[in-house]
């Protein structure tokens, strides 16, 4: 690991000024992933900035009838909310599909949002990366590719995104609250937040530099079925092959967003459309253009099954 200083701040201003005074610093809470990163020297900040003693742990209604979730809010708190899993039932299936309980207790909101990729070669350092080293090319295209993207990818990166979390958070239509080192805000929502990877799949999200999340608001509840279906390779502790979650009313209109397909959640609101035609046209509409290798082809079978399975269990 690479030597770096290390601050804990109390407010969010204080920690963005010390994210403008020191170019490279990252932001640390749980630090589940980022720790990782850092002992195999694929993150290498020169300065650590320690958010956990910011206020930002609570879960509060908004006067539009939605939930506002801190950005230190952990996992395992988020899931066991009593009106997360009675409104947003989705998100805390989602959060509870994911990781292990040890580590749910320690993950934050923000930084699920914010995990990197498990790409093998993304891991490797002896392997080309665009990811992890822009222009040295992607190893997973010729390589092994059963875990990677098939729709949404490019010719420099087909890795995927590994957040359950957030695929129930694209479903929801969550916005992201942030505060930048200018000491200015904003608002971004959930589907403008992550970039597609084209030549520059390094720049994973639409955060400028020293810009830190402060917390994601959830609109009113949608109300109607709730399922999040996650498939893996074994039972617990995997990222998914395919995940797929949806919110279906009596009338068979809803939403689906799907994990582990793509460099961020999937979804396609014209997919949400057809719906009430039926899962084949929802599925048709999703992977249009999809382009899979041989190795995970098999991903187009499995989310077919896997959403007219969830939709057949909603309408019942």
């Amino acid at each position: 690991m690479k030597a770096f200083t290390y601050q804990r701040v109390k407010t969010p201003a204080e920690a963005a000024e010390s994210a403008r005074q020191k170019p490279g610093a990252k932001f640390i809470a749980g630090g589940t992933n980022l720790l990782d990163l850092m002992k195999l020297e694929i993150e290498t900040p020169t300065h650590l900035i320690d958010v956990n003693d910011l206020a930002l742990d609570s879960i509060e209604p908004t006067d539009e009838g939605g939930l506002r979730i801190g950005a230190l809010v952990r996992n395992t708190d988020l899931a066991a909310d009593n009106r997360v899993r009675r409104d947003y039932a989705v998100l805390s299936r989602a959060l509870l599909a994911g990781a292990s309980g040890q580590l749910r207790n320690q993950a934050t909101t923000a930084g699920n949002l914010l995990q990197r990729t498990r790409c093998p070669y993304f891991y490797d350092t002896n392997q080309p990366c665009n990811k992890r080293q822009p222009g040295s090319g992607c190893a997973a295209l010729g390589g092994f590719s059963r875990q990677h993207a098939v729709i949404g990818a490019s010719p420099a990166c087909i890795a995927t995104h590994p957040s359950d979390m957030a695929v129930a958070m694209r479903l929801l239509d969550a916005v992201i609250e942030t505060v930048s080192p200018d000491g200015g805000t904003r608002v971004i929502p959930i589907a403008e937040f992550y970039r597609a990877p084209g030549e520059t799949p390094h720049l994973e999200t639409n955060l400028s530099p020293g810009e830190l999340i402060t917390a994601v608001t959830l609109p009113p509840p949608l109300g109607g079925t709730h399922i999040y279906r996650k498939v893996r390779d074994r039972a617990s502790y995997a990222f998914a092959l395919v995940s797929v979650a949806a919110v279906v009313q009596d009338d068979g209109s809803g939403r689906v967003a799907l994990g582990g397909v793509a460099h961020q959640p999937w979804r396609r609101e014209e997919a949400d459309a057809e719906l009430p035609h039926g899962a084949r046209q929802v599925y048709n509409t999703l992977f249009a253009g999809a382009q899979p290798t041989p190795e995970n082809e098999f991903k187009l079978t499995l989310a077919k099954r896997t959403l007219a399975s969830v939709l057949t269990e909603a309408r019942a």
